[in-house]
């Protein structure tokens, strides 16, 4: 069963393009009032030709707390609520791990975490207060396993599920759901926007192989059918804590999942022979 209040407020980062701008679309399509924020506000003119005063452009860049912070308040005073917050804006670099620098591993997750964090952490108050909303963590199937060259990227998203699994339980009491969604390939400009470590040469095969397997092509999705499986996900009665977007990367969490487990099993005399409570030794 599942209902569809009249008019959301949706607060979307990363809206200007890709799988933002289509979770806005189909927001504004089907009524409600967004509050599209990105680092420039490029794509949000046509969103207004199309839709007006529905739309609150903001031009934010989520890794600087304060102007998230002051967004979020902006866009309280300007719609009067918040029903759905999507933490979109996101970036990839690819990589071995060993070839990352400071900066570059830092960047991975100013933006994939601690931008998501401070919308969460931003919004918080407002969901209580209403006693409703929804978050929904756009993470990805590197979210659950780590590949090879997206290692960094998978680092900043485990940490976004784990900071997010917590604020899911700390928030349900209050009436608020959240949700972290790892979706599959879609055609966007993530790839073409990555960015690429300087590559060391004994990784030279990896790379190789990597490319390999890359050139036989890659069949992705439109963004589109991505924002049709949100507004199923936002109207549900009981959404899920998480929920996997396409067939390959439904079939990749199981056997990931499957893989872990059966490598438990085969540890289990292990890991239960690593615990036996005994009293406090004494301090002295």
């Amino acid at each position: 069963m599942t209902t569809h209040s009249p008019s959301r407020v949706w607060f979307i980062t990363g809206a200007s393009r890709g799988l933002g701008q289509a979770f806005a679309r189909a927001a504004l399509e089907a009524g409600d009032r967004v509050v599209a924020v990105s680092r420039t506000i490029a794509g949000s003119p046509e969103l207004i030709d199309a839709y007006g005063d529905r739309v609150l452009p903001l031009a934010l860049d989520v890794i600087d707390r304060d102007a998230v912070f002051a967004g979020v308040a902006a866009a309280v005073k300007h719609f009067g609520r918040l029903d759905v917050v999507v933490n979109n804006a996101g970036i990839m670099a690819s990589g071995t791990v060993e070839e990352f620098t400071e900066a570059e591993a830092r960047s991975q997750f100013e933006v994939n975490f601690f931008g998501a964090l401070w919308v969460s952490q931003a919004v918080a108050p407002q969901l209580r207060k209403q006693g409703s909303g929804h978050i929904v963590q756009i993470s990805s199937i590197g979210g659950l396993g780590g590949f090879p060259t997206s290692g960094m990227y998978s680092a900043s998203k485990f940490a976004l599920e784990g900071m997010s699994e917590a604020l899911a339980a700390e928030l349900a009491p209050f009436g608020v759901s959240l949700t972290i969604v790892q979706p599959g390939g879609y055609w966007t400009d993530l790839y073409t926007s990555m960015q690429f470590t300087a590559p060391l040469d004994a990784y030279g095969p990896l790379r190789e192989k990597l490319a390999k397997q890359f050139g036989e092509g890659s069949i992705d999705s439109d963004p589109k059918l991505a924002a049709e499986a949100i507004m199923t996900l936002v109207d549900s009665d009981d959404p899920p804590l998480r929920l996997l977007l396409g067939s390959m990367v439904y079939d990749l969490a199981f056997d990931i999942s499957r893989r872990r487990m059966d490598t438990w099993a085969q540890w289990e005399d292990v890991s239960r022979a690593a615990e036996h409570a005994i009293a406090q030794p004494d301090a002295t």
